[in-house]
């Protein structure tokens, strides 16, 4: 058995997802590249799932500092 890494995560350039099922609290941290893609990915997921969208990060930081919850309208 080893130590835990200490060093703090480096994010890739790009947008962040978090899939969740429906009602829970932790979910999948997805990275997409472009926010085409991430649009892509909300609308596979949108029905089954509760998508968060965490943000974008450049070198490291992320640009936004809040997520958003992306609601579907029935």
């Amino acid at each position: 058995m080893g130590r835990p890494p200490t060093r703090p995560i480096k994010f890739r350039d790009g947008f962040y997802l978090e899939i969740r099922n429906k009602g829970k609290n932790t979910g999948i941290k997805l990275h997409r590249d472009t926010k085409e893609q991430m649009m892509r990915t909300i609308k596979e997921y949108e029905h089954s799932k509760d998508v968060l969208i965490l943000g974008e990060s450049k070198n490291g930081k992320w640009v936004n500092k809040t997520p958003i919850l992306h609601v579907v309208e029935e």
